[in-house]
């Protein structure tokens, strides 16, 4: 009861597609060095209320960083439980996370947009690299539908993967394996996007990742 395939992908971002309406992703194309990928980012639900949540800390600070920088170009694969964890790593205030439409009129007002000013910033410096947390999908012997490159790869789940309480989506529920964005930039700078579905616990199992009720619709239950 997990993702098969939990990874942090390390890379150059040198391109950016947008979520047009009615499309669930804003895509990042990343260089690894020796290939493409396209990193599918939620910025809208399936589910109601749509609204993803975020937070995009453009100064972040956690331990964290200091491993990642150690990290070889691409793909690598993060043992079952080790990875980040939006309920028990520290990784920000919850209390900072808001939800944003993915596209909605007007500058600077939606999801899209907030994304979109780290992303083309750090594509704006040569020195600045990705690092993608979530699963893997691909190689497909296709075209890419975003970038064009082939065979078609990349990552998705790039946002908290425990407390859904969806049936299908149950089965991707644990912990130390949540998504995120995190974007080195020189002198040491950091910046981080963490993504929730509204529909997601944070009260969640600390073996499974499911939600968990709370204690009163627990002594509900047992009555």
């Amino acid at each position: 009861m997990a993702l098969e395939r939990y990874t942090v992908l390390k890379g150059r971002p040198t391109d950016r597609r947008l979520a047009a309406e009615g499309s669930t992703h804003y895509h990042i194309r990343i260089d690894d060095g020796a290939r493409d990928h396209r990193v599918a980012v939620n910025v809208q639900g399936s589910s109601w209320p749509s609204a993803v949540e975020y937070v995009l800390d453009p100064d972040f600070e956690h331990p964290v960083t200091e491993r990642l920088e150690r990290l070889p170009l691409g793909l690598t694969a993060i043992p079952r439980g080790e990875g980040l964890d939006y309920v028990r790593g520290g990784l920000f205030d919850r209390s900072h996370m808001r939800p944003l439409p993915a596209i909605r009129p007007g500058p600077d007002n939606d999801l899209n947009e907030k994304i979109d000013h780290i992303v083309a910033r750090a594509i704006g410096e040569p020195a600045a690299m990705l690092y993608a947390f979530g699963e893997p999908f691909g190689p497909d012997p296709v075209a890419d539908h975003g970038f064009g490159f082939a065979p078609s790869r990349g990552m998705h789940n790039i946002h908290m993967n425990q407390g859904s309480p969806e049936e299908r989506f149950r089965g991707d529920n644990g912990t130390g394996q949540d998504g995120a964005l995190l974007i080195a930039f020189p002198q040491g700078r950091w910046a981080a996007l963490f993504l929730k579905f509204q529909s997601q616990s944070w009260r969640t199992d600390d073996a499974t990742g499911h939600p968990r009720q709370p204690p009163q619709a627990r002594r509900r239950a047992q009555r």
